[in-house]
């Protein structure tokens, strides 16, 4: 009884302090307080580092336009978010937990500062910018600082050197001089990468290396308590869906709308649906002792097996769980009289007046529409976190199941 009133209260002590924050930053501006002092300072090293980008974008080549733009495909969200549910089904559960979790808290951090600051990339012209696929395309439409490419390397490819040198038999000096020399070469190759695609500035570059930097540390103290919470905690799923559902509310306002909030949104859902299965299933499919890869217990045509199964399985229900959230939702906002409006999923929805009164505040600001009566919910971000809560669920829940099912 001591451990769970414990754990209420830090649990109510987090929660607390969210929305105190989240109605004194509204009552004090503190989005626009903060943007005013630091657009033009971003603004004006943007500017002052173009001919730095124009020097560099000088050596082009058609090598390293191919190199760069699938670098960055490489370590991009959609790669971590495909790349993940691999990582379950060969066994590592626990790194694959810690990396997604470790993922949404980048994407959430590095998309408030882009749409707190609402700094501009490169100017394009004269910098030419080189956008090969419809990621990157959309990553375009983001502000600029910080680059969420070199942030996500720092953390994700120190947090998994971290991992290999601290759970796996592989030790020694040599080792890891090797693998501090292999995570900084792609930390650095990801940085000029970005540059010389003129996606972003050097500083961009500089802030997410130093803000990556700093959220690594801060995940490294804490990491095990959280996957402790995780997997043997009280109250998880309550917890994490009212958590989820604050952050959400406590979003900043861009100057002008950007996909970032929607990124967000998404992997804000994937890390509720695996912090939900996991707890469930722990000691069924997630324990230190499950199947590994590349062991005796799983072979690498038992992988395939699971790839073959798992993969369609997931994009069924990810079908399945946008459709049931775009029925449910609007019911559910029409039987408790909230006005709702949709910017796509929903077309009879699309277009209202009150989208049209409200578009600068489309996304974020839930706080302002919360308290306002004149301001319509945009219900696309309740289906996409849906959406991607019960993809990431099925990952860690329903998936295993089959997995057992099939014996595989």
């Amino acid at each position: 009884m001591e451990g769970e009133g414990a754990a209420s209260l830090w649990q109510g002590a987090v929660l607390g302090g969210i929305i105190f924050w989240l109605f004194s930053a509204s009552y004090l501006n503190v989005t626009c307080k903060l943007r005013s002092f630091f657009q033009p300072l971003v603004s004006h090293y943007v500017d002052a580092g173009t001919p730095i980008l124009l020097q560099i974008q000088s050596y082009r080549f058609g090598f390293l336009d191919a190199f760069f733009s699938g670098l960055s495909c490489v370590v991009s969200v959609p790669f971590y978010t495909a790349f993940l549910p691999l990582l379950f089904w060969s066994g590592h559960g626990k790194l694959a937990r810690q990396m997604t979790f470790l993922m949404a808290f980048c994407d959430y951090i590095g998309n408030c500062i882009k749409d707190v600051v609402s700094a501009p990339r490169p100017a394009s012209p004269p910098v030419r910018r080189v956008t090969a696929t419809k990621d990157e395309e959309d990553n375009a439409l983001e502000y600029g600082l910080p680059s969420s490419h070199t942030l996500n390397t720092v953390c994700l490819s120190g947090y998994l050197l971290h991992y290999v040198l601290t759970h796996t038999q592989i030790q020694g000096p040599y080792v890891n001089c090797i693998g501090v020399s292999l995570a900084c070469l792609l930390v650095v190759l990801i940085g000029m990468g970005r540059i010389y695609l003129g996606m972003h500035s050097v500083i961009d570059v500089v802030a997410g290396l130093l803000i990556g930097l700093g959220i690594l540390a801060f995940w490294l103290t804490v990491d095990e308590y959280i996957d402790s919470f995780v997997i043997s905690g009280q109250n998880v799923t309550t917890f994490w869906a009212a958590l989820s559902f604050l952050l959400l509310f406590a979003y900043p306002t861009p100057e002008l709308p950007t996909p970032s909030f929607e990124f967000h949104t998404a992997f804000n859902g994937v890390a509720l649906g695996i912090a939900t299965g996991v707890q469930q299933t722990y000691h069924q499919f997630h324990h230190s002792n499950v199947p590994r890869l590349f062991s005796s217990d799983m072979s690498i045509p038992v992988f395939v097996g699971r790839m073959a199964l798992g993969i369609p399985t997931i994009l069924i229900v990810k079908f399945c769980s946008k459709a049931l959230a775009k029925w449910t939702i609007p019911v559910v906002a029409n039987t408790l009289g909230i006005p709702i409006k949709s910017t796509s999923y929903i077309p009879a929805l699309n277009g209202s007046v009150m989208e049209k009164k409200s578009e600068k505040n489309k996304q974020g600001g839930y706080l302002q529409k919360l308290l306002s009566q004149h301001k319509a919910f945009d219900v696309d971000t309740g289906i996409r976190f849906l959406q991607y809560a019960g993809l990431a669920w099925s990952v860690v829940d329903l998936v295993p199941s089959l997995f057992t099912y099939v014996s595989l």
